[in-house]
């Protein structure tokens, strides 16, 4: 496979983004339909934007999201506040229709999926976010996709010039890797690791930490 064409989502997120802009700046990357609520601010040759209020409304058939090789699905919320059956709705509900969407439209897509690390693949944990998130990650993995890769990152640098960066999260961003280089990646290191398993695929389906170093380089 030469350069691909990708459909992402959650651009005006902070990980969306990072990964966004490492797929603007490499030459593996031919054309990006960015999917999201509102308009990513960003403009560019390869980037088109398709924007639509409510995931669970796309339609299946729709010609739009034909011709891609991958969906990096990058899109998510926080589970802090939220009780099981709302965050179910907007991380289970939404991510496995809009699966089913890009797969209808392309049958050899790959499906790379930003989950979480300690996401629980039992689904019968104590944490609310982790069982949701396994249930998530084990449909996709039924899914007849080319390839679905479940991305559990743990802390993410962002890219420099990102817009999309909580104000919370800026004292960290320098100090955690440093500290804790295991359990940190950068959102370039994301991007490319995505744009990897796109174009060589990888042994496993579930990519820790140490999974995406390695498609990285």
């Amino acid at each position: 496979m030469d350069s691909i064409k990708i459909i992402i989502t959650g651009a005006t997120g902070m990980v969306g983004e990072g990964v966004l802009m490492e797929c603007l700046e490499n030459p593996n990357v031919s054309e990006i339909l960015s999917i999201s609520r509102k308009p990513s601010g960003k403009t560019h040759p390869k980037l088109k934007e398709y924007l639509i209020s409510d995931f669970l409304s796309l339609d299946l058939n729709d010609e739009k999201l034909k011709g891609y090789d991958a969906c990096f699905f990058c899109a998510g919320i926080s589970s802090v506040g939220m009780n099981e059956e709302d965050y179910t709705r907007i991380t289970y509900d939404t991510t496995i229709h809009f699966a089913e969407a890009v797969l209808n439209q392309n049958p050899e897509i790959v499906f790379n999926y930003v989950s979480g690390a300690s996401t629980d693949s039992t689904e019968s944990g104590k944490l609310m976010w982790a069982r949701v998130k396994g249930r998530t990650e084990n449909v996709l993995k039924k899914m007849n996709f080319k390839g679905a890769y479940n991305f559990r990152p743990g802390f993410m640098k962002p890219v420099d010039g990102q817009l999309n960066v909580k104000w919370f999260f800026q004292p960290i961003i320098w100090i955690f890797p440093v500290f804790f280089p295991s359990k940190s990646l950068t959102l370039h290191e994301v991007g490319r690791a995505m744009i990897n398993v796109t174009k060589k695929g990888y042994p496993t389906s579930t990519l820790e930490i140490r999974d995406i170093k390695n498609l990285s380089i």
